[in-house]
């Protein structure tokens, strides 16, 4: 009798390399990037505000 076929579908955590998207966001969400992390994310608000119309407030009278 040959032996039965391995059932396809999800194996085991751990047992395969994660995908691009799994591995990219487990960097991103490390605590040692945290810093780095934040600081892109304040400066990308900082130049979305910069650029939009709300940047006239800071225009003097």
């Amino acid at each position: 009798m040959p032996p039965k076929a391995a059932p396809k579908g999800r194996t085991l955590a751990g047992s395969q390399d994660p995908n691009f998207a799994v591995s990219a966001y487990q960097t991103i969400m490390s605590k040692d990037n945290r810093s780095v992390v934040t600081a892109i994310g304040l400066f990308a608000v900082g130049v979305t505000f910069l650029h939009s119309s709300w940047a006239e407030i800071l225009l003097p009278a």
